[in-house]
Formats: C-alpha cells, sequence, structure tokens
C-alpha cells in the first residue's frame, strides 16, 4: 500500500474515460456532444459509468432521480464523504463539463480501492441528472436534498415541449420516485466537486487549480413589452408605441444599474428577444426576452431586482408600453465550507501546486448541496475562459493537478475518525 504522500491518479485511464464517454453522443459534422438529460445518449452515458464503477470494484447503484452512483464502503457507512458532478451536457457541448468531475472523482475512489485502503468513512461518487437544464436544471441534486417538488416532476418541459415526466417514462422509470431519492443531511460528511473554471481567470494567470470560495447566486426572467403594432410607414413617431425601443431603452440601463446596484461580481445579460409581429414594415407591437442576473451577495441580488423592476415601469410609462416579468429560476448564492477549503489549500501547498481563491460565477450542483451540508470546488483552467463548446479545453497536466488535489483531499477527509 502506497504512503499518503506517493497516491497519485493515473492521467492516461481518466484521459481514457473522458474519451471514451466523449463518443456517446459526439455529433462528427460540428464535433459537439449531444448528450441531453434523458436523451437516448444520456441514457447510454449512465449505462457506461454504472459499468465503469463496477468494473473498478465499486458498488454501483441508481436512484429515483437517476442519479448514478459508486460507493467505496468505509468502516462506518454513514455519514458518507460524496464527490461528484454530472454527465449530461447542453447542445453542441464540449467534454469536460460536468463530465470531468464525475470521470476524477471514480478515478480518485479506484485508486483508494486498488490500494486496498479501507477509510473511517464511506466514499460516494455521484453523477446527478440533468444539470445543464433540459428540464430547467440541477435535478438530480434537487432530488438528492430534497428540494425537488411534485410541480417539477409533473409540469417541466423542455423547450421543444417535451415532458420530464414522459422523457422518464420512456426509459422504464417512475417519476414519482425522483421524490424518494432524498439523503438527510446527517447522511452526508461532506460534498467535493471537481470542475472545469468556464472562465478566463486561471488560464490567464497561469494557474493550476482554484478553490472556489462561494458559488454566485442568479435570477433568470422572462419579460415582455407590450404597445401596439402599427404601419412603419403611416404611424408617425411620437404617436409610435414601439415595444422594441422599450427593449433597447431597457438595454442600455444595464451598466447604469450594475454601477448603482451592483457589486465587483454583477453580471446582467439579455440573452433572447423576440419581436412580434416581426414584420418589416410594422412597428413592433410586443416584445419577449431574457434576463439573467447573478451576484454572491443575496442582498445585491435583491438591490438588482428592485431596481430592474424600477427602470421597466418607467419605460413603460415613457414609452406608453405595459411590462410584465416573471421568475423562472432562482438559485441562492452559497458560500463554500470554511474548513474544506482550508483543508484544500493545505493540500495545494502540500502538491506545490500554483492555486488562487476565486468566486463561481456558474452554477452547479454543488451549489444545491452547499445549502444542507458542508461544500467545497476546485476548479482547473478553461483554455481561453471557453465552455459549452467543442473548443472547450483544458490541459492534461492542469487535470492531473486538479485530480491529485481531489484524491489527497479526500484521503484527508476519509481517513479521519468519525465525527470530525
Amino acid at each position: 500500500m502506497k504512503t499518503p504522500e506517493k497516491l497519485r491518479v493515473d492521467i492516461e485511464r481518466i484521459k481514457s474515460d473522458i474519451l471514451t464517454l466523449a463518443a456517446i453522443g459526439k455529433n462528427e459534422q460540428d464535433r459537439g456532444i449531444y448528450r441531453m438529460a434523458f436523451s437516448d445518449k444520456d441514457m447510454e452515458g449512465k449505462r457506461w459509468l454504472t459499468k465503469r464503477i463496477s468494473e473498478n470494484g465499486l458498488e454501483a447503484s441508481s436512484d429515483g432521480a437517476a442519479n448514478v452512483s459508486g460507493v467505496l464502503k468505509g468502516e462506518a457507512d454513514y455519514p458518507r464523504i460524496y464527490v461528484g458532478s454530472h454527465i449530461d451536457t447542453v447542445p453542441c457541448a464540449g467534454m469536460l463539463d460536468g463530465t470531468l468531475g464525475v470521470v476524477v472523482g471514480l478515478e480518485c475512489l479506484r485508486v483508494l480501492c486498488a490500494e486496498k485502503i479501507q477509510p473511517k468513512k464511506s466514499l460516494e461518487l455521484i453523477a446527478f441528472s440533468d444539470e445543464e437544464g433540459r428540464f430547467g436544471g440541477t435535478f438530480g441534486s434537487e432530488a438528492f436534498t430534497g428540494t425537488l417538488t411534485m410541480e417539477k416532476v409533473e409540469s417541466a418541459k423542455d423547450l421543444n415541449g417535451v415532458r420530464l415526466w414522459d422523457a422518464m417514462a420512456a426509459h422504464g422509470m417512475d417519476p414519482l420516485k425522483a421524490l424518494d431519492a432524498t439523503r438527510r443531511p446527517d447522511e452526508i460528511n461532506s460534498y467535493l466537486e471537481l470542475h472545469i473554471e468556464q472562465g478566463p481567470v486561471l488560464d490567464e494567470n497561469r494557474l493550476q487549480v482554484g478553490i472556489v470560495e462561494s458559488i454566485t447566486g442568479l435570477q433568470s426572467w422572462s419579460l415582455r413589452f407590450t404597445g401596439e403594432a402599427n404601419h412603419a410607414g403611416t404611424t408617425p413617431m411620437d404617436y409610435r408605441k414601439d415595444a422594441f425601443m422599450g427593449l433597447a431603452d431597457f438595454a442600455h440601463e444595464l451598466p447604469r444599474i450594475l454601477e448603482e446596484n451592483g457589486g465587483d461580481h454583477s453580471r446582467a445579460t439579455i440573452g433572447k428577444a423576440e419581436i412580434l409581429p416581426g414584420a418589416p414594415n410594422s412597428v413592433p407591437g410586443m416584445v419577449e426576452f431574457s434576463l439573467d442576473f447573478r451576484d454572491p451577495s443575496p442582498e445585491i441580488l435583491n438591490e438588482l431586482s428592485l431596481a430592474f423592476q424600477k427602470a421597466l415601469a418607467a419605460i413603460s410609462r415613457r414609452r406608453g408600453l405595459k411590462f410584465e416579468f416573471h421568475i423562472q429560476g432562482e438559485i441562492h448564492p452559497v458560500a463554500s465550507d470554511s474548513r474544506l477549503t482550508e483543508l484544500l489549500q493545505d493540500q495545494a501547498e502540500t502538491l506545490g501546486l500554483n492555486f488562487t481563491r476565486m468566486l463561481s460565477g456558474a452554477a452547479h450542483d454543488a451549489q444545491l448541496v452547499g445549502r444542507i451540508a458542508p461544500m467545497a470546488m476546485i476548479f482547473v483552467p478553461s483554455k481561453g475562459g471557453m465552455s459549452h463548446s467543442p473548443a472547450e479545453w483544458t490541459a492534461w497536466e492542469d487535470i492531473e493537478a486538479g485530480a491529485n488535489l481531489m484524491l489527497s483531499t479526500l484521503y484527508q477527509l476519509a481517513m479521519k475518525p468519525l465525527g470530525s
């Protein structure tokens, strides 16, 4: 048995697993991966992972939300140390987002298993379902943490109108069993997740890893300005109730609102808009659009929400429009557990890694778990800050550095006596 100082991951084994899983759902024309939640390719990926877990001497299982697990039993079964992420993808995805955290978690457990190390606490790899949002996102981790609702199970649909219920039933699953996938807080010692940064900070500063101190909160809105459709040639400018001009005014307000009401980490994005009736010779009578805004502070998120509503109201009065908004999604900010981040920093220093502490600007399954149990994340660099794209990439040596940090941290956590 190797000493803790000499425990290392096998990067070639990690590489092989990543490339094998990337082939499931890959489109050769655009090089993107299409493994969206509860699609045929997603289920094929889950079957591959289950087989891989079993082949490496771990106990494989899945729950009612189709979260896939692999367990390395310790002297005490609970509370367990969890490590993982997700393997579902956005359309035309890269090969690392989510997948990397699952494959690295698997590698860490099989290294410990191969070295015949029996931990004091059991470790469980978990691959959560639908993190990427085909049916709204974080389905698996919501089930895991007990925050999944009957309403979501029954009513969630994807952009093509396919119901979550039907997608699960098509693969022989009873959707109601997802509500039984909950783990109690006293069953969770801690949760760790390794992920690509999805931003440029580590890459630009040539750092090997990032230790995540907090994960930003976000709100996602759908909005509508309603004015009056009319003839583009015969309607004088001062008679118009142009819904698109309302959107244009609001878009220009975003920088001011962020400067006056936001913080250094605030972000706001209008990522989608539809102009109706959509004719070149018609004044737009309606515009429907999205707003995504984020910050790690709940107070700032609330201030931004109020400021956006005031701006919408003022623009509506000035332009003679009506506005509506609906909150489609809301994820609360979560801070990493200080005990875990200190342990990660200690292990990074022991391994001689170049690291920094940082914020996550994207949501993760860790955010849900962190609301009921101690949580921390490791980031590795994203080349050029690219993600959700076939251009997404991380150097193998950086993956190896992050994976060894995960392995050494899991070992330290697992070998401490129960209750510590």
